[in-house]
């Protein structure tokens, strides 16, 4: 059994826990502070506070078809066989305020989106419509009131509360902004992960890797799946597997990151250092050495000078499921989000096409390959070791399976998380 910093002796995984205390621990931190960004920049960021309407939108009734303005009761009646005669009495003009109103027999010419003069209470579309002498225009179908035409407030009222904190900004929602007036919005910080790769056998992407070694997978596709939700990935130095190093590389993250991942050493062999550096921070606490999953369980999760420490698996495949599982959504909660505590990602149904067994006492992710075939959509397992990188490629994506379950059998139906 591998020993700590102080020589004491440590038992092989220290504190196993369920993935359902990972979430646990993790609901535990406190979200990132505010901060206030321009419109322009807003897509993508998560609202920190409700934007409430400070307007009526639109400010007056408009149409929202091409026509005449009209007063409904005017057109009761109307067909092509008795078309109802009206007056044409002018143009409304886009942008502008209308300077003439509506009585009893009489229409106004409206684009789509033009102001409603006093008086009308309808539009009748162009279509049903035929221009005759003298000013006349025929109506040959009748419309009610309120018909083709968006009343005042129609789409937001003054005091509405247009969208709620903790809403992640779509273009429609910075569109809807836009309309409001909305220059300036507060939003929650990104988070800033900082992403370390362990391990004496770690080198460059650039390097020809020598036997044994192998080039650094992890932190280029950690950082890269931490862009994914939009934090902000901190490139570091790889770090070779000595407590001195590891423990000042882990310092200096945590000086400039709100989040610290750690790629490699969190397993139990003879240079897996990580646990007892992490433990020997003043006021270190471990939510987690190991975790009841498959694959990933060597997994870390710790708070250090009240940060979140990740120690994640080295093998590639582990390491990635690991985030995507738990990192991911502990991000996007960081940044406002409600901690949904199942992996990130799109959610498909498919088709299980080979059975799968699994031991009992663990949650375990397989890996699949979506496929439709005679109109339904099979989900093919990709199976292959937790250090080979080629079945994630292949790969669409993972379901679970449930931690008291053996196993689950061809012909069922399982949820799809998509990488």
């Amino acid at each position: 059994m591998p020993f700590g910093l102080e020589g004491r002796v440590m038992p092989e995984f220290f504190k196993v826990v369920a993935p359902q205390q990972i979430f646990d621990a993790l609901a535990g931190f406190a979200r990132l502070a505010f901060e206030q960004i321009d419109l322009e920049h807003s897509l993508g960021r998560v609202l920190g506070l409700d934007v409430v309407s400070k307007e009526d939108l639109p400010a007056r009734a408009r149409s929202t078809m091409d026509g005449y303005a009209v007063r409904a009761a005017d057109t009761f009646g109307a067909s092509d066989a008795v078309p109802a005669l009206l007056i044409a009495v002018g143009r409304i003009a886009m942008g502008t305020l209308p300077d003439i109103s509506i009585a009893q027999g009489q229409a106004a010419e409206i684009p789509t989106g033009g102001f409603l003069p006093e008086g009308a209470d309808a539009v009748v579309m162009v279509e049903y419509t035929n221009p005759l002498a003298d000013g006349e225009i025929e109506v040959t179908r009748p419309v009610t009131k309120g018909e083709n035409v968006l009343d005042r407030a129609g789409d937001v009222a003054f005091g509405e509360t247009v969208l709620p904190a903790g809403k992640r900004l779509r273009p429609q929602d910075v569109g809807m902004l836009a309309g409001l007036g909305v220059t300036e919005i507060t939003v929650f910080k990104k988070p800033r992960v900082a992403v370390i790769s362990t391990g004496d056998e770690i080198v460059p992407v650039a390097q020809t890797p020598s036997p044994g070694q192998i080039r650094d997978i992890n932190g280029y596709a950690i950082r890269a799946l931490v862009e994914t939700v939009g934090a902000l990935a901190i490139p570091c130095d790889i770090v070779r597997d000595e407590p001195d190093l590891l423990r000042s590389a882990l310092g200096n993250a945590l000086e400039t990151a709100d989040v610290v991942v750690i790629s490699g050493g969190s397993s139990v062999g003879e240079r897996d250092h990580i646990v007892g550096v992490v433990s020997g921070f003043p006021q270190a606490e471990i939510y987690a050495h190991g975790v009841a999953i498959s694959p990933g369980k060597p997994t870390l999760l710790a708070r250090v000078h009240g940060k979140p420490v990740f120690g994640l698996p080295g093998h590639p495949v582990s390491a990635m499921i690991v985030a995507q599982v738990f990192l991911l959504p502990f991000l996007k909660y960081l940044e406002g989000e409600k901690l949904k505590k199942e992996p990130t990602g799109q959610r498909v149904r498919a088709v299980l096409a080979t059975s799968v067994h699994s031991p009992h006492g663990r949650e375990e992710y397989i890996r699949v390959r979506l496929e439709w075939e005679q109109d339904q959509l099979l989900a093919h397992p990709v199976f292959g070791k937790s250090g080979m990188m080629s079945t994630l490629v292949k790969a669409d994506g993972f379901f679970v399976v449930p931690i008291h379950a053996e196993g689950v059998a061809d012909g069922e139906i399982v949820d799809v998380y998509l990488f």
